[in-house]
C-alpha cells in the first residue's frame, strides 16, 4: 500500500514526499517571485513598483498564517488518525479544516480590503510607493478565498500519498500564472495590477483542481459534505496545534512590518527594495528544506501514530543531517554569487550595489536555520503544540524584532536591520533543535507519547 509510512526505508519515504513536495512549493513561489521579477524590471518604474509590491509582504504573509493556522494544525491529526486506524475521525478533521479555511478567508478578504490603506501606511508605505502597492493589493485580496483553499487543503492530499497530484495543483497554476505575467503586466500594459490578476487567475484555478481531487474517488478519504459542520473538540484541537504555524508566519508579519518600517525611516525606500530582494532569495533557498520537512511531517506523524518510534527518530536524523548539509550549500552560493541574485529582480544599479552589502549580513550562518526547521518539524508533525508555539514565538518576536528595532539605534544604522536574521538564528535554531532533542527524540518509546 503506498500510503502507508510504516514500510519501506525511512529516507526513500521521506525523499518520495519531498522531491514533488519542493517542486509543488517551488512553482507555489512562483506565483510572488515571477511577479517580483516582472515588476522589478518595468520600465520607468526603476525601485518604486519593487518597494510598493514589498510593502505588501506582511498582508500576504498574514493570509499565509491563517492558511496554516488551520492546514499545518489539521494535517498532522489527519496523519496520525489516519495511522491509527481512526478512519472516521480522520475524515471528520479534513471536512472541518476547509470549514475554517473557506470562513476565515471571505473575513479577512474583507477587513483586508476596507483598510487596505491604513495598513499599507503603517507598514511603511510613503505616498510614491503607496501608488504600486494599492494598485497589487486591491486585486490580490480578490484571491484570497482561492489561495487559502487551494494551499490549506493541497496538504491533506500530499497527506495520503499522492505527492505529485499536491505537485501538480501547484504547477498548473504557476505556468498559467507565468504565461499572463507578461502578458497582463506588458503587453495589456496593466503594470502590477496585471500581475496581481494573473496570481489570483492562477489561484482560482489551483483551487478548482485540489477541490476537484480531494471530493473524487482517488483518494483513500474524501472531502465530504457530511464531514464540514464545525465540530469542537477536532476545531479546539486544530487551533491549538495550528497555532504553531500561525505564530510562524505571523510572528513573520511582524518581523517584515518591523524592518519596513525601521528601514523606511533610516534608509528610506530603496532599502524596503533591498529587503524584497532578500526576502525572494532566501524564499527560493529555503525551498528544499521546506521540502525536506514537509514531507517528513506525515512520515512522523503516521509513524508515531502507529508506535514506530524507531521509525520516527530515524526520520528526525535524516531530517537534521539533510537540511543542515543543504543550508551549508546555500550560503556559500550566496557568498560567491550575490550580484547575479541582485540582477534576477533588479536593473536598478543603486540597488544592486545596496542589496550585495545587505546580502552577505543577512546570509552570514544560513546553515543555522537549520536547526530551527527540524525541530519545528519535530514538533509540528508529533502534536507537541507549546513546544512549537515557544520557539516560533522566541526566534521571531523575542528575538528578531526587538533586534531590527534596536540595533539601528545602536550605532549599527540601516545594517542593523540585516544583521537581526543571523543572530536569530544561530540562538533560536540552537535553543529549538537542543530541547527538541532532549524532551522529544531521547524519550521516544521510552514514555507514553503526548496525548494531543
Amino acid at each position: 500500500m503506498t500510503t502507508d509510512f510504516s514500510q519501506g526505508r525511512i529516507s526513500r519515504r521521506i525523499i518520495a514526499q519531498a522531491v514533488p513536495l519542493t517542486l509543488a512549493q517551488l512553482v507555489q513561489l512562483l506565483y510572488n517571485i515571477v511577479d517580483r521579477i516582472y515588476i522589478g524590471h518595468m520600465p520607468g518604474a526603476g525601485s518604486a513598483a519593487l518597494t510598493g509590491v514589498g510593502l505588501t509582504f506582511p498582508v500576504v504573509t498574514l493570509i499565509a498564517a491563517f492558511t496554516a493556522l488551520f492546514s499545518m494544525g489539521g494535517t498532522p491529526l489527519f496523519s496520525i488518525s489516519r495511522g491509527a486506524g481512526e478512519r472516521e475521525k480522520a475524515l471528520r478533521i479534513m471536512g472541518n479544516v476547509f470549514s475554517l479555511l473557506a470562513a476565515s478567508s471571505l473575513l479577512l478578504m474583507a477587513l483586508c480590503l476596507s483598510f487596505r490603506r491604513e495598513i499599507m501606511f503603517l507598514f511603511g508605505a510613503s505616498e510614491a510607493s503607496y501608488v504600486y502597492a494599492d494598485a497589487y493589493l486591491k486585486i490580490y485580496l480578490l484571491g484570497t478565498p482561492f489561495a487559502m483553499l487551494a494551499t490549506g487543503m493541497n496538504s491533506f492530499i500530499s497527506a495520503q500519498g499522492f505527492p505529485r497530484i499536491g505537485m501538480l495543483t501547484t504547477v498548473i497554476g504557476a505556468l498559467l500564472n507565468l504565461a499572463l505575467d507578461p502578458l497582463l503586466i506588458f503587453a495589456l500594459d496593466m503594470g502590477v495590477s496585471g500581475a496581481a490578476l494573473a496570481t489570483v487567475i492562477s489561484q482560482a484555478v489551483s483551487c478548482i483542481w485540489v477541490l476537484c481531487f480531494l471530493c473524487g474517488k482517488k483518494p483513500p478519504l474524501s472531502l465530504s459534505r457530511r464531514y464540514l459542520p464545525p465540530d469542537s473538540s477536532i476545531v479546539s484541537r486544530v487551533l491549538s496545534l495550528g497555532a504553531a504555524g500561525f505564530f510562524m508566519q505571523g510572528t513573520n508579519c511582524l518581523v517584515q512590518v518591523a524592518c519596513n518600517t525601521t528601514l523606511s525611516s533610516f534608509g528610506g525606500d530603496l532599502y524596503v527594495g533591498v529587503m524584497t530582494v532578500l526576502n525572494s532569495v532566501r524564499s527560493v533557498l529555503e525551498l528544499p528544506v521546506f521540502g525536506l520537512t514537509s514531507g517528513a511531517q506525515p512520515v512522523m506523524g503516521f509513524n508515531y501514530g502507529a508506535k514506530k518510534y524507531t521509525r520516527v527518530k530515524e526520520a528526525i536524523r535524516f531530517t537534521a543531517l539533510s537540511g543542515t548539509a543543504y543550508n551549508l550549500l546555500a550560503w556559500v552560493l550566496v557568498l560567491v554569487f550575490p550580484q547575479f541574485l541582485m540582477r534576477v529582480f533588479s536593473s536598478d544599479e543603486q540597488l544592486i550595489a545596496a542589496g550585495m552589502q545587505a546580502m552577505h549580513v543577512y546570509f552570514f550562518g544560513f546553515f543555522f536555520m537549520s536547526f530551527q526547521f527540524a525541530g519545528q518539524t519535530v514538533f509540528q508533525a508529533l502534536g507537541y503544540a507549546r513546544h512549537a508555539i515557544f520557539f516560533s514565538l522566541l526566534r521571531k518576536a523575542v528575538i528578531v524584532v526587538p533586534l531590527t528595532l534596536l540595533l539601528p539605534r545602536a550605532g549599527f544604522g540601516v545594517m542593523g536591520v540585516f544583521l537581526a536574521e543571523p543572530v536569530s538564528n544561530l540562538i533560536g535554531g540552537l535553543a529549538c533543535f537542543s530541547t527538541m532533542y532532549f524532551t522529544v527524540y531521547k524519550k521516544l518509546g521510552k514514555t507514553q507519547p503526548v496525548k494531543l
